[in-house]
């Protein structure tokens, strides 16, 4: 087989996981006005709610009805379990062509770390960490990094190292990466070398809704290797809204603050 004349997959789909009781458990706190986001598991523990399950088996549909020359023929995904279940329902369903190799986990994937901020609502940062609140509001949510935990920019730092694995690994292939919404956001500020006004400005739009759809195609230009990806769609929630799935857009227990 040849070498492929780019760097780049020929396509790249960047799918946020399904909702989670922990997004449940999110506007839960937000109705009652809590301080802290009521769930027991650790993230990376958080499972899948139901309706999470039917938005991953909608869009695991839309993905199987590509046939297998358009459809993804590798998975990666964060390590997170609703990540991994959105990914594993997508394959189960025949999602992915038929000899795809099995899920890979890529912990730079992951959900950004929130530290002492975890699971606190926008209110319960106010009330428990002021000095934080007020730190943010000074640096901006693409600078800030709570204790204990990350900035966009630290998130950023890793995924240029994924970038190269991507490069190195995947040139060529149709590739689909299941994640979280602000690594979503961060690849988009990488791939399409945005700037933080310009990021920002997409994300202060609407959140990334859960199983939402972000699609990269490779775009050939003039001579070998100069190509590079360009966004198809952003945010693509058809797949869905097509079998009546109700579409949900919940930041996660980790990302009241962003």
């Amino acid at each position: 087989m040849a070498a492929p004349d780019t760097s780049w997959p020929e396509r790249l789909w960047l799918v946020r996981h399904g909702e989670s009781a922990g997004n449940v458990a999110r506007n839960a706190a937000h109705a009652a006005r809590a301080a802290r986001i009521d769930i027991t598991h650790r993230d990376i523990d958080v499972p899948l709610s139901d309706l999470g399950k039917e938005q991953s088996a909608a869009l695991a549909r839309w993905f199987a009805q590509l046939g297998p020359d358009r459809q993804p023929q590798v998975a990666l995904a964060s390590p997170y379990v609703r990540a991994i279940s959105t990914a594993q329902i997508i394959r189960d369903a025949g999602g992915l062509v038929a000899d795809a190799p099995a899920l890979i986990l890529d912990e730079r994937l992951r959900e950004r770390e929130f530290g002492i901020l975890d699971r606190l609502t926008h209110l319960g940062i106010e009330q428990l960490y002021p000095e934080q609140a007020e730190i943010r509001r000074t640096l901006g949510k693409f600078y800030h990094r709570p204790p204990g935990g990350e900035s966009w920019c630290d998130v950023i730092l890793r995924l240029r190292s994924a970038l190269h694995t991507i490069s190195l690994h995947y040139a060529g292939k149709r590739l689909l990466i299941v994640t979280h919404e602000v690594v979503i956001m961060c690849f988009r500020y990488l791939l399409e070398e945005l700037t933080e006004a310009q990021v920002l400005a997409i994300g202060a739009q609407g959140d990334v809704a859960n199983c939402g759809v972000t699609e990269y195609v490779y775009e050939r230009q003039d001579g070998p290797g100069a190509g590079n990806l360009k966004l198809a769609r952003f945010n693509f929630t058809s797949p869905l809204t097509q079998e009546n799935t109700p579409v949900t857009s919940a930041p996660d227990t980790k990302a009241q603050a962003r």
